[in-house]
């Protein structure tokens, strides 16, 4: 596998390159990895929106570090992960905690927006 010393994009006026292996999360094609940064949530990729870390075909998750994927990317670490959001939208109730309602299998989940009811984002709660 080829790899390549790659910058990173700048954070607060530091510049920093890493070693990685020249392939996107799904493709082969040339790709910014950071060890460091912040996730951004939501970020666009591929036409759609994603408000937590994705795996794809990757053996772990990673996350965009722009609001449009645009090449800049980590994997997530354990404070990556979608936090959520209270209070939320849920059918005609809100909800300022984690709830079961409508969970078929009575695990508590939350949801990663106000409006759920709109959104349709969620986790289950740990």
């Amino acid at each position: 596998m080829e790899m390549a010393l790659i910058p990173v994009q700048p954070g607060e006026g530091k510049s920093k390159f890493v070693t990685a292996p020249l392939t996107l999360p799904e493709k082969d094609q040339e790709f910014l990895f950071s060890s460091d940064g912040e996730c951004f949530f939501p970020f666009h990729y591929k036409n759609e929106i994603f408000y937590d870390c994705v795996k794809f075909t990757m053996k772990h998750k990673w996350c965009s570090l722009n609001e449009t994927y645009q090449g800049y990317w980590k994997y997530c670490s354990e404070d990556d992960f979608a936090k959520c959001v209270f209070p939320f939208w849920y059918r005609h109730m809100i909800y300022r905690e984690c709830t079961e309602d409508g969970d078929a299998f009575g695990k508590k989940w939350c949801s990663l927006t106000q409006h759920y009811n709109k959104d349709k984002m969620w986790k289950y709660c740990d």
